[in-house]
């Protein structure tokens, strides 16, 4: 048995099929299967069930998995643990991120992190709040930008900043013109905000509630740019955090008013998990630009 093949049959499982599973691993999709057969070999049973489109694990292969994910974790600690005493900034690191922070925030941090620390890479794993969680606790991922609060004593969590939430309307709207509205002037109108399990969702209907409203949601989506092209048709008005707002033809944002209308964005890491020289680095990144963030919003 192959390392090189337990990370094969993880990212198989990460993806959902052996194309995209060889993508991730910049390897020959030929390669990969018959690197997963040998390990099935060797093993003596079947891991996946396979589908024209996808990839399922078996009950073996379920077996498997947490056992594969250990040896694979316990590597890189054993990498890790070198290189610290080495003194070298270098290795990966592992940001977990929900789809409502992820591709407005890590780009400002990332490229200019890179250039900083050519020594270090950086994977970003985009999920929900509760899957974020799930890796986080299975050591897939090393901290998790989020909105807080969130419960666990085994979690050590940091306020990084705090944004104010928008109204987005169609430019049509009556309110469209407004430099701040209450959430109670659009009582009236049809909702539409992001689906369960998105944790934003939740930041919306809470505002709801504090402003005594019973929202008509009429459309669910798990992206704000499918919700903001229905709002561009005058399907109904949407709840956007303000690091959602741009230009997006045939809507307006305006600001919520609201007394206590916000977000709070932050990070998340397990107590009893030191953090490395390239995760340290990388955190110190984090809090410069959400540093910038609070000066700019004050501002």
């Amino acid at each position: 048995m192959q390392l090189h093949q337990l990370r094969y049959f993880c990212a198989v499982v990460r993806t959902g099929n052996f194309t995209r599973a060889a993508e991730n691993q910049h390897i020959a999709q030929p390669s990969l299967s018959q690197q997963i057969h040998k390990l099935e070999n060797e093993l003596g049973a079947r891991l996946f069930d396979r589908f024209p489109r996808f990839a399922r694990l078996t009950e073996s292969g379920k077996a498997f998995l947490p056992r594969a994910e250990t040896i694979l974790r316990r590597v890189d600690e054993a990498r890790t643990e070198i290189q610290e005493k080495s003194c070298i900034e270098v290795g990966t690191v592992y940001v977990g991120s929900i789809p409502t922070i992820a591709p407005y925030f890590l780009p400002l941090v990332l490229a200019p992190f890179a250039s900083r620390h050519p020594g270090v890479s950086v994977r970003v794993i985009e999920d929900i709040t509760s899957g974020l969680l799930d890796h986080l606790h299975h050591g897939r991922v090393d901290l998790v930008l989020l909105a807080l609060p969130v419960r666990g004593e085994e979690l050590q969590f940091e306020e990084l900043f705090r944004e104010s939430l928008f109204a987005c309307l169609p430019e049509s709207h009556r309110l469209a013109s407004r430099k701040a509205i209450g959430l109670a002037e659009i009582r009236n109108e049809p909702f539409l905000l992001l689906k369960e399990g998105h944790c934003f969702r939740e930041n919306a209907l809470s505002a709801c509630r504090r402003s005594r409203i019973d929202p008509n949601v009429i459309f669910e989506s798990g992206h704000f740019s499918t919700i903001l092209s229905m709002v561009a048709t005058g399907m109904g008005v949407s709840v956007v955090p303000a690091m959602a707002v741009s230009k997006h033809s045939g809507c307006r944002f305006v600001r919520l008013s609201d007394d206590h209308m916000g977000r709070r964005v932050g990070l998340v890491q397990l107590r009893q998990r030191f953090p490395t020289r390239a995760q340290r680095a990388l955190i110190e990144e984090l809090r410069h630009h959400a540093r910038a963030k609070r000066i700019n919003h004050a501002h």
